[in-house]
């Protein structure tokens, strides 16, 4: 099982979603519950952001590759998509 990163800011929308969203699939599927993400808040760590390429928060990374990242306008549903893409590429063997 590998672990996912995730890059937000305080105040933003779309984290937000994406927090709701993770805790929604963790209620819905058990094994996300195993799943470590760790939160990296851009803001208190400017010397770990420089090492991923993206331009808009949340962004999840299993590694340095990057699942999925969040974009103006973009619906809760869409967000959601995207942790539970992470989830299970966190999952795969």
């Amino acid at each position: 099982m590998k672990k996912i990163t995730m890059f937000h800011i305080n105040e933003c929308r779309y984290c937000d979603f994406a927090r709701k969203a993770i805790a929604e699939l963790r209620e819905e599927n058990p094994e996300y519950q195993k799943v470590e993400i760790e939160m990296i808040n851009e803001d208190e760590h400017p010397e770990i952001i420089e090492n991923y390429d993206y331009w808009s928060v949340p962004s999840l990374f299993i590694d340095h590759d990057k699942i999925f990242e969040a974009a103006l306008f973009m619906p809760y549903e869409t967000v959601k998509e995207g942790v539970k893409l992470a989830f299970d590429k966190a999952l795969e063997k």
